[in-house]
Parts: structure tokens; sequence; C-alpha cells
């Protein structure tokens, strides 16, 4: 009865009783596609039509004749007439997708606001701790750990600890490679133990091949807004009873004498030194003074407070190059241990003749996003049409899709089918080898680059902007290629890609200079004479 009362007063009204699904094409052609490819997907039992800028007069008259039961539009920040004609027609009815292809259905609330405003579909629900609604969902920590035994400790060594907020094996990232090699250095006068969290699961046996144990501790879930907190969102990241336990259980079980904390965002666990991979503060400075935004400030402010307070604290701060000590000032107690290559693993190899670069920067450091955008952007679209035969190999890291969702405001990166793009590698040797140009395009960057490094270590040249190999002591067409804009950045590698006599030059200056100042075995001596020092 109820069904044919409805049918009736559609009838009356002159229009179709069974509701429809409208997807509005109001932004980019292919996400609106793909969009519309999902919603067919998900409700497949309902009449679909697909309204776009150039049947929408036709589709207007069309559609007065039916009722609107979902009305999927594109969020973009562009104005769009379609988007707009879909909330006059089914203003209760949208289901808004973002440029990630995330969808959220749109009310007059809080979430809704921030859905609008860009914020990941994953943290549009998370509310701090003293909000006074109720929460969605709450941080978890893990409050236990367990103890891996390793090489066995010798009589009359020192026992020291070093805690890092990852496992740094399997080697996917520049961090992962000066931990393990560091660690690795430092077995060979004291019996180490490793504190490290663990995010899925890890490959202990390498390192347990040199360290006396490691403990691994479940890496927290932290669900506060980033906004929300004076401390970093990445200190609190760590923030893990299950850490605190350890580290004092094992400070009278194993009987570790100092403590190493690797990284800024670790430092509120205390310590004997500190390792600052990059100043931290110095990096959210160059994104505030480039973006000049109420966000941009506010991570800016909470890092410089929260770093300098750290530094105090510490007896010893390593840093990776003496623009690093400078940054911190006399107050801060630095050591610098540069960054280092294995010179023994990467060895330089003959190049091929080609026109094949290559960029390596795992995702999970949003730099290395951001370096990438601005070479596929900026960059590329010059050397592509200049060089027909030009191809460019991207080493992205593990999860690096998950990673580029959270920092851009698309899917996946473009395709394009002169780019390669690689997840985790666990030996970029080989894409050295074919390589005849490496890129380091950063446009913040804090600390030193591992990848440059290793480039110089197999004898290819190296293109980078200024902060890409800050701390390095490259100069200019000799040992590096250095371009700050896009203009010069693309010059430079359509200078160096052609002349092979100029690439090999810089190539071999740059690979002298790894050989004198950059092997591992020097610098982990460096390391050990740091800890006998506070010993």
């Amino acid at each position: 009865m109820k069904q044919k009362l409805k049918r009736w007063i559609f009838r009356l009204v002159g229009k179709d009783p069974e509701a429809v699904v409208v997807v509005f094409f109001s932004g980019n052609a292919e996400l609106c596609r793909r969009m519309e490819e999902e919603v067919r997907r998900l409700v497949p039992d309902r009449r679909h039509f697909t309204v776009t800028p150039e049947n929408w007069p036709a589709m207007r008259r069309q559609l007065r004749h039916y009722r609107i039961g979902l009305a999927p539009v594109l969020l973009t920040r562009e104005s769009s007439a379609l988007r707009r004609a879909a909330y006059r027609m089914a203003p209760r009815r949208i289901l808004a997708y973002n440029s990630r292809l995330e969808r959220h259905h749109l009310r007059f609330d809080l979430a809704t606001l921030l859905f609008w405003r860009g914020v990941p579909l994953d943290r549009i629900y998370l509310r701090p701790w003293w909000w006074p609604g109720p929460k969605r969902e709450r941080s978890t920590a893990s409050a236990e750990y367990r103890v891996l035994e390793g090489r066995a400790c010798a009589a009359g060594r020192r026992r020291i600890a070093v805690l890092s907020p990852y496992f740094p094996f399997p080697l996917a990232h520049g961090g992962a490679v000066r931990i393990y090699n560091l660690l690795r250095e430092l077995a060979r006068e004291f019996d180490v133990e490793l504190f490290a969290f663990q995010d899925g699961l890890a490959e202990p046996a390498p390192v347990l091949e040199f360290c006396a144990r490691v403990v691994l501790v479940e890496q927290p879930r932290y669900r506060e807004p980033r906004w929300s907190t004076l401390l970093p969102p990445e200190v609190c990241e760590y923030r893990s009873p299950g850490m605190q336990r350890a580290l004092a259980d094992e400070r009278s079980a194993f009987g570790f004498e100092r403590l190493q904390v690797e990284y800024t965002q670790m430092a509120a666990y205390g310590g004997d030194i500190l390792v600052e991979h990059d100043v931290t503060f110095d990096l959210f400075g160059q994104i505030a003074r480039r973006e000049r935004s109420l966000a941009s400030w506010w991570n800016y402010y909470r890092w410089i407070r929260f770093e300098r307070q750290a530094i105090a604290r510490f007896p010893r701060v390593v840093v990776m190059s003496q623009k690093d000590a400078e940054l911190l000032g006399p107050a801060a107690r630095s050591v610098v241990i540069e960054n280092g290559v294995d010179l023994d693993r990467f060895r330089a190899e003959p190049e091929q003749l080609g026109q094949r670069l290559l960029f390596i920067g795992s995702f999970r450091h949003f730099p290395n996003i951001a370096a990438y955008r601005f070479f596929v952007e900026n960059i590329w679209p010059a050397l592509r049409e200049k060089f027909p035969e030009m191809t460019l190999t991207v080493v992205c890291g593990p999860d690096h899709l998950q990673y580029w969702r959270a920092f851009s405001e698309a899917p996946e990166p473009p395709p394009d089918p002169r780019i390669r793009m690689l997840g985790f590698v666990a030996d970029v040797r080989p894409l050295y080898v074919e390589a005849n140009l490496v890129l380091v395009p950063t446009t913040v960057s804090a600390g030193t680059n591992l990848k440059a490094l290793e480039a110089m270590a197999m004898r290819r040249a190296v293109v980078s902007t200024s902060s890409g190999c800050a701390g390095l002591g490259l100069l200019h067409d000799y040992s590096v290629w250095i371009a700050d804009t896009a203009q010069a950045f693309a010059a430079g590698v359509a200078t160096l890609i052609s002349d092979d006599e100029r690439r090999a030059a810089i190539a071999e200056a740059a690979h002298a200079h790894a050989v004198r100042h950059f092997d591992w075995a020097a610098l982990g001596e460096k390391q050990r004479q740091l800890l006998r020092s506070i010993l």
C-alpha cells in the first residue's frame, strides 16, 4: 500500500517514482570518469545518468522527470557550475569525492567542513582528547615488548644502547642506511642493544649478526588531529608505555651505560646523545616561508619550541654537517658525524651511453614527494619534448601510494610511459649502473642526502638543488651541477646528458670526494670516539 501511494504521488508531480543516480563531472575529467566507474559498482541496481559540461543543457531538462537519490560530485578548489547545480537539485543526496578519490556524504557538520577543506578521509572524524563531545577513535599504544638475542657479549666490552623510531632493515631509506651502518661500526668496540619500534614485520637477522640484543615495541597508533597539541604530532606518534618500560627494564637487565637517541621526535625519552638526522625546525621553517599559512607557521613554532628544549637536555648532539651545527648554535654541544656510503658495496662501474635519469627518494619522507612533483610538473615536460629517448626511473620506497595520498591531492602520480615507478627495491645498485644521470630536485630539505652520496660512490653525475646537496662540500660544475629553478635544472640536465665528457668529469670528481670524506669506516671511528668521550 505504501509503495502504491508513493508511485501515485510521484506520478502526480510528474516524476518517476524510482530514485536515480546522477554523476556530475565537476572537475578533472579522468578523476570524474573513475568516480563514475566506482559509483556504478557501488550502486548497480539503479539507473545512472552522467552530467558533463557539454550535455548539461539537455540533461537539465531530462532530469526534471526524475527523483535524484544520489548525486556524486568531485570537490575541487575551483568553482564549478555543475557542482552548484548538484547542490540545488539534491542538497541532501551529495556524495562528494576529493582529488584522492576518497568519498564522503555531505552534511551540515564539522566532518563535512574538514573534508571540504581537504583533510584526508581517515582524519576528518578525529577529535582531541579534550574535545567535549564523544570521540570516534582513540590512540592506542602497547605496553608490551619483545627481546631478541643476537651476537654474544664479550668480556670487558662496554655496553651501549641505541633507540630508533623504526627497525633499520631492510635499507629502504636513508635513515635506515645510516643507522644500520653505524650500528655495525659501533659493534666493533661495544656490545650494542637496539631499541626500535616495529610497524609490520621486521627482518632482524642481519642486525642480530652484530647487535647483542634487539628490543622491539609495536608502533603506537596515534589518532589525534595534527593541529590539536602543543607538541609536534610526530613526537606524539612515538609516545609508548611499552618503550618506556623496555628502556627501564633493560637498563638493569642488559646494563647499558649510555643511550643514543636517533631523531628529534624521540628526544622525549631522554638519553646521552641525540642524533639530529636533520634539524627539523629548519625544514619546517623553509615550508613556513614558502607557504605563509597558519598551519605551516603552527608546525614551525611547535618544532622550534620542542627542538630547542630537547637539545638542551642532551650532553651531546650529533648533526650531519657544519651547517646544521651552526643552526643549533654553541649551546647544543654538537658533534658533526656526516652521512656516509659503503664504498665496498657501492663500487663504481662504467657508464653505458644513453639518456636514463634516476630519482631515488622514499615517499614516506614528504620532501621527496615535493621534489618529485617539482621535477615532473615543472622540469620534465621540457626535457620530455627535447629528448624523445629520455626515460626516468623513480624509486619511491614501500607503500608509496599511501604516503603519496597523505601528502598530495591525487590518488597516485600521473602515469607516463617514459617514467618507471618502483616501490621498495632491495638493491638499488643495478639502477645506478644503468643510469646516466642522478637527480636530487629537493625544494625543501634538511640534513644531508644519502642518495647523492651513493650516486657519487657509483661514479654517476648528479644534478641537484642547493638544498639537495647541502653539507656535502660539492662545487658547481666540478663535482655536481647545482640548479634551483625549474629552467636552470632542465638546462643542467640537458647540458650534462648531451656532453658525455663533461658528465664523466663531474662524476669522477664527485667519486674522489666521496672516497676522501664519506666512508662509513672513517665515520664509524668518529662515532666510537664520541662514545669513548662520554663514557
